[in-house]
């Protein structure tokens, strides 16, 4: 009675892990929507401290980008692997309890239905339709990385496009300085507003790609000296400034503009478990930058000729109350994506 028992345990617990597998794998690579797997995180938080020793006697930011970008690749192609060995683990257990003689013929029994290679042989009815069942899985959740790839490969270029752009008019590493000197010396600040709606537009995608395919957020842009999170602060900051700062009429592509980006960078914090306030407001919760450092930002804008507002306290105090909502989560991202040298974000950490 009591190894029957034992059995049915046994039984019990090798489903209960290939479903927990299959769900893993479902959430990661099906789902399109922000849903967090547990073991998925596992493998990341894995990797990342491997290579977080393999990066920790670099001395330049190159070094360490060089050494980090295989970390997302890496981490991301050992999730099948991982999630091959759990099933493989968990039919070992139903082999056993429905009467392998033993725990490396229940070894051999799985290895080779998972792995397709036929070379053990099951009798009886339920053993056959469990080696059916786990060739079925292992099949599934190859054509899963396979199909994944060109998915999140389309997403990245997506993202890179606009961050590549955004070089032209803000610089490298981008400024929100720069940008506003650029448009008022080349195009005329009036032309802003067709900046504000595409990264409008932007956001939302950054959002959805990268809740639904959270490897991408760790995925390195091609030259070292760019990234979506500095590319986000530099436009949300340039469009802080805007609505703060500048002589010029309201532009409400502005206020869109970053209301969009602070929710994507909230929503996209929240998934990596980084906490945020729901709804801050300046003074009571502070932001990095300093008043000094806002009043050095606007007299650089003053000496290139950019028509500023003459209440330079009251447009602290607006420029302030549009950075709140965006300030610690943007400083959050910087640090978990190890994100290159940029004015307000990066250097603020």
């Amino acid at each position: 009675m009591l190894n029957a028992i034992v059995h049915v345990l046994v039984f019990l617990l090798g489903l209960g892990l290939v479903a927990a597998t299959v769900v893993s794998a479902i959430r990661t690579f099906v789902l399109p929507r922000s849903a967090p797997s547990l073991l998925t995180r596992a493998v990341f938080a894995a990797m990342q401290r491997l290579f977080t020793l393999r990066v920790r006697w670099m001395q330049t930011y190159r070094e360490r980008d060089r050494g980090l970008e295989l970390y997302a690749p890496f981490s991301l192609l050992s999730l099948p692997p991982v999630w091959l060995a759990l099933v493989l683990v968990g039919y070992m257990g139903m082999y056993w309890a429905l009467g392998i003689s033993s725990w490396y013929a229940a070894f051999r029994h799985s290895g080779s239905a998972l792995l397709t290679l036929g070379f053990a042989a099951a009798d009886g009815v339920l053993p056959t339709l469990l080696m059916f069942s786990e060739a079925t899985l292992g099949l599934i959740l190859a054509a899963l990385l396979i199909a994944y790839l060109p998915t999140m490969y389309a997403a990245f270029s997506r993202r890179e496009t606009l961050v590549t752009l955004l070089g032209v008019r803000a610089g490298s590493p981008p400024s929100a300085l720069t940008m506003l000197q650029r448009f008022h010396t080349i195009h005329g600040l009036a032309h802003l507003t067709d900046m504000w709606a595409a990264w409008e537009i932007w956001f939302p995608e950054l959002e959805e790609s990268h809740t639904s395919l959270p490897a991408l957020a760790h995925f390195r842009s091609p030259q070292p000296e760019r990234s979506w999170v500095t590319a986000a602060g530099a436009v949300l900051d340039a469009a802080a400034l805007t609505e703060s700062v500048l002589a010029i009429p309201a532009d409400p592509k502005a206020a869109l503009c970053i209301r969009a980006g602070y929710l994507a960078l909230r929503r996209i914090a929240a998934y990596f478990a980084i906490p945020s306030h729901p709804d801050p407001h300046f003074p009571a919760q502070p932001i990095s930058i300093s008043r000094t450092e806002f009043d050095a930002a606007c007299d650089v804008l003053a000496r290139h000729g950019v028509p500023l507002k003459d209440d330079r306290d009251l447009a602290w105090q607006d420029f302030a109350g549009w950075r709140v909502n965006y300030d610690t989560v943007l400083l959050a991202l910087c640090l978990l994506t190890t994100a290159p040298y940029r004015p307000w974000s990066s250097d603020q950490g």
